[in-house]
């Protein structure tokens, strides 16, 4: 069973990549001033939202990793210029696409404990954390669609099956 959810994974972070290139590839055509507007996003911004995948993502692998980084900080601007944001997503997602490469069902059957973003020490399966690690980039990179196509963009598709099998 394990072998089959590494394979899952291991498909999630294609995907993951794969969705990232055509969401970044919107902004060759969008404006600096448009990423920067008030959206009424989760992040406010679509440049925020975009940051806020990048720093949750390293948020969860350095927990997966063995290292620590604080969950009290979203807010922290890493990258003001996009196209330094755009490749430290692409180098991000190779991190991503590496570390996967390398777990195995030891890895994924053991558990983390780790203090999230309100202060509270929590402790939760790797394959669950794994999981919601995945889903979390994707829940918000579906905010970003849906915020660019509210200002008339023409978004691109993310169907899974059309990603990872283009």
């Amino acid at each position: 069973m394990l072998v089959w959810i590494i394979h899952h994974f291991r498909q999630l972070v294609d995907y993951n990549a794969g969705a990232n290139i055509p969401v970044y590839d919107v902004f060759d055509v969008y404006s600096h001033a448009e990423l920067q507007r008030d959206c009424k996003g989760s992040f406010n911004t679509i440049h925020g939202t975009l940051k806020q995948i990048l720093v949750g993502g390293r948020i969860w692998m350095a927990r997966f990793t063995g290292g620590e980084a604080p969950s009290t900080d979203l807010d922290h601007e890493l990258y003001v210029e996009f196209d330094a944001l755009r490749s430290a997503r692409v180098a991000d997602d190779d991190r991503i696409r590496e570390f996967i490469e390398g777990i195995d069902a030891n890895f994924l059957e053991g558990n983390i404990v780790y203090v999230n973003n309100e202060g509270r020490t929590l402790k939760d399966t790797r394959h669950l954390l794994m999981a919601h690690f995945l889903n979390h980039q994707t829940h918000h990179r579906g905010q970003v669609h849906c915020m660019l196509g509210q200002a008339g963009v023409a978004t691109p598709i993310l169907d899974m099956h059309r990603v990872i099998n283009p």
